[in-house]
């Protein structure tokens, strides 16, 4: 999206990136949680939340139910509604992680094109993280019953039912769901953190 404004100055931080990994014993970085609906990426997300803090870690879920009720509270499911909720949600991210938080973020987010315009806002400390389950594990858990609805045909552009989800082709991290435990995927988060982000 373009900037509507050519009277802006970037404003410098005098805390380097470097200093807040010292200060928090990990650098900040955003995971990207995509997938389908039911594959466990808030479940996921928020137990791995958890487990970080509980490791002294400077960290924070962005939901997509979460979000869809402030900021991206006036966009819909269209694809053009979703393309502004990814963007949105790519920036404040990037925000967070350049304030050294290890934000993860539990999106459906269902085109690649999207994903890489957060990846694109975060730079380097983007980790597309793809929470891997394939439909009918997803249909059969249905944790908030839209599967049902939108096979109902009650719920419009439904991903995975009415709306495409294209899967990662590039992602930094796969968790099969389907196969693992929430249990075992922490586990197995908390290994790639402590590999990619821990200073």
């Amino acid at each position: 999206m373009a900037i509507k404004s050519d009277n802006l100055v970037t404003v410098k931080h005098r805390i380097s990136a470097e200093a807040r990994a010292g200060a928090n014993s990990h650098r900040g970085g955003v995971l990207w949680f995509t997938g389908l609906p039911g594959s466990g990426k808030s479940t996921l997300a928020i137990e791995t939340e958890h487990k970080l803090f509980e490791l002294g870690r400077q960290v924070y879920v962005l939901d997509g139910d979460n979000v869809r009720q402030g900021l991206s509270s006036d966009l819909g499911f269209s694809p053009e509604d979703r393309t502004e909720n990814i963007r949105r949600i790519g920036e404040v991210a990037s925000l967070f992680a350049d304030a050294g938080f290890i934000v993860i973020t539990a999106f459906i987010s269902p085109y690649r094109e999207d994903r890489d315009i957060a990846r694109k806002a975060a730079g380097d400390l983007f980790h597309e993280i793809y929470i891997d389950a394939d439909i009918e594990t997803c249909e059969r858990r249905d944790p908030k019953g839209h599967w049902a609805l939108a096979r109902a045909g009650k719920i419009p552009e439904y991903t995975g039912v009415s709306a495409p989800y294209e899967e990662p082709e590039k992602a930094e991290y796969t968790v099969d769901t389907a196969q693992q435990s929430i249990d075992e995927s922490v586990i197995k988060m908390i290994e790639y953190i402590d590999q990619n982000l821990v200073a």
